[in-house]
């Protein structure tokens, strides 16, 4: 500790902002679950605690952290974004999510998702194909104590084949069809989540429920996500 007055007083100055900073987020982060979420339908509490828990203005670039609880989008470069957290909410709550269960991601972009995932189930397999935003977020995660999340930078086509089948997939980016390979690693009663369409039109979120050989479809709501691209 320094003996320094004027020292002693810059610490606590900057002990006192910063834990200030944190009090405001937690404000934000309550009041985006209260209103933007719960208010709009989406009832599940794992869910709801999730997102009321990780610090989302964490993933996003730090000229956007001011941003980073209203109910839009926001970049976090190479031409990616963060969903909207109505969006988030609303994904994960359609996938009626256990404790046990082990969930694929393909479109990992800053984490979010993957942490909020992370909070509720027992593992997150992630996938990115951005190199740069795959090795980002895979250190933000790390440094945030999400150990139970796994980021693999590769084509989110193919799905991560050692590690299934899965209990649930979500899919980040728009496809105009869902990839067989991710149907096959689905396990037997297991959900999926995907926006499908054209890029340059609305998509809509599509649940996709496996039973056996028997896959079922429901369109769920219209979306507008970045498009999915391939290696």
């Amino acid at each position: 500790m320094p003996k320094n007055p004027l020292a002693i007083f810059l610490l606590i100055f900057v002990f006192c902002t910063a834990a200030l900073g944190q009090n405001s987020y937690r404000a934000e982060r309550q009041q985006m679950v209260n209103v933007q979420i719960k208010q709009r339908g989406v009832e599940d509490l794992s869910t709801l605690v999730a997102m009321n828990t990780v610090p989302r203005h964490q993933f996003v670039p730090q000229d956007q952290q001011a941003y980073a609880y209203e109910d839009r989008p926001l970049p976090i470069g190479y031409g990616q974004t963060i969903s909207q957290p109505y969006i988030v909410g609303y994904m994960t709550d359609a996938l009626s999510l256990d404790a046990q269960d082990k969930v694929l991601e393909v479109g990992t972009g800053s984490g979010y998702q993957a942490a909020v995932l992370s909070e509720i189930v027992d593992s997150v397999f992630t996938i990115e194909i951005v190199a740069e935003l795959a090795t980002a977020s895979a250190s933000r995660l790390h440094d945030l104590g999400y150990a139970n999340v796994f980021v693999k930078h590769a084509d989110g086509y193919h799905g991560w084949e050692e590690h299934g089948p899965f209990d649930a997939i979500m899919v980040t980016a728009a496809s105009e069809f869902i990839p067989p390979p991710l149907i096959e690693q689905l396990k037997d009663g297991g959900k999926m989540i995907i926006p499908v369409g054209s890029p340059y039109s609305v998509q809509h979120l599509v649940l996709v429920t496996k039973s056996g050989s028997e896959v079922r479809t429901k369109n769920l709501l219209p979306v507008r996500f970045v498009p999915f691209t391939r290696n």
